[in-house]
């Protein structure tokens, strides 16, 4: 082996974000998949143990900043968080002491999926090693509906999903239960409406993995497979009981056949997040550059904290539109879609123009260098 293939860096390990509310199923199902040959050299990080155990080959187990270790007959216990966890299961990579192709973690039943995806997107040393393969959200189709409901937490598991498994769906043996799924379903559909809904039964491994941007087999990304912008046509919005917490969730997408100014690009992305990040659940997309119309850019965000921007080498497909989909807590679309416009140029009466907002350190968002 040359000098040079040694020194070249080993590709990102897909890493796979399993989560659900409390009795989902979370566990039952990553059992059952940890079956498949094509999970056999997985390494499974969880935060919970719950009353059915994992006999896998490499499972770690975070909890209250305790992490343990097993591997065959080697056990240890030490002291992290999540970064520290990872960390060491790559430095075990790294000298040949343990093997794996892909992490999978699987949250607690009460978190929020922001905070790990954060970890994956934000740190430079896990953004170098780690590519985020998809996150899949375990619902209870009995008790689906009401933990809907009574827990934001759940709302957002399922909203930030890219697949949404359906679990104890063989437990719905009336008319009155199946129309219930059936209720559940479309109210799923109507929160994330590009997430593929899986009876937990069928779901296997090839369908719960692959889902972000990046295959390792293809050359080229799947974009309009990690977008589905076609999903998104409508404004996706709940019309039930006010105190429904997914009554604020909506999802859309934004398309433009004109190219944004690499400025302007970011200055969006800037006023976006500082005045919506704590409900913007999700951000995806492909933006038409103006000064490099024929090299896009892909952005995926979570909340505040965005993966940095990753310039295709081409476009992968005839559809050169820069799509924007969202998934928003509280945000009117007509918000987001008019800051938009402004930035590509759009004259709108009584809004401000590109330029006032770039420009004027005095307009009500303080100019650019006041989000620098």
């Amino acid at each position: 082996m040359s000098a040079a293939a040694e020194r070249r860096p080993a590709p990102p390990v897909p890493l796979n974000l399993l989560t659900g509310f409390l009795g989902a199923g979370k566990t039952t199902l990553l059992n059952r998949l940890l079956r498949d040959v094509a999970l056999k050299d997985a390494a499974v990080i969880i935060n919970e143990f719950g009353e059915i155990g994992l006999d896998h080959l490499l499972v770690e187990h975070v909890e209250d900043g305790v992490m343990l270790l097993a591997i065959g007959c080697l056990c240890c216990t030490v002291r992290g968080d999540l970064v520290n966890t990872l960390e060491k299961l790559l430095r075990g990579l790294d000298n040949g002491r343990i093997s794996f192709n892909r992490v999978i973690i699987e949250t607690t039943g009460l978190a929020d999926p922001a905070p790990v995806l954060h970890t994956i997107m934000v740190h430079p040393y896990m953004q170098l090693r780690f590519r985020l393969d998809g996150v899949t959200t375990v619902v209870d189709a009995v008790n689906g509906a009401a933990t809907l409901d009574a827990h934001e937490e759940a709302v957002k598991q399922a909203a930030v999903a890219d697949r949404i498994v359906l679990s104890k769906t063989d437990l719905l043996d009336t008319p009155q239960r199946r129309a219930a799924l059936d209720a559940l379903r479309a109210r799923l559909s109507a929160l994330n409406p590009a997430a593929p809904l899986i009876d937990a039964n069928e779901a296997s491994v090839a369908q719960l993995t692959n889902c972000g941007l990046y295959d390792a087999e293809r050359k080229i990304p799947d974009v309009k497979r990690w977008l589905a912008a076609e999903a998104y046509a409508h404004d996706h919005h709940h019309h039930h009981d006010v105190n429904r917490h997914n009554d604020r969730i909506r999802a859309f997408t934004l398309a433009s056949e004109a190219a944004l100014p690499y400025a302007a690009f970011e200055m969006f992305l800037d006023l976006v997040r500082s005045m919506h990040g704590p409900s913007l659940l999700r951000l995806k997309g492909i933006v038409k550059i103006a000064e490099t119309p024929d090299t896009p850019v892909v952005i995926h965000g979570v909340q505040h904290v965005f993966h940095p921007p990753v310039t295709l080498a081409a476009w992968p497909d005839d559809d050169h539109r820069t799509r924007l989909v969202f998934i928003v807590n509280g945000i009117a679309r007509q918000a987001i879609e008019d800051l938009f416009n402004v930035f590509l140029g759009v004259a709108r009466t009584d809004q401000p123009d590109r330029a006032a907002l770039m420009e004027n350190p005095l307009t009500p968002f303080g100019g650019a260098d006041h989000l620098r």
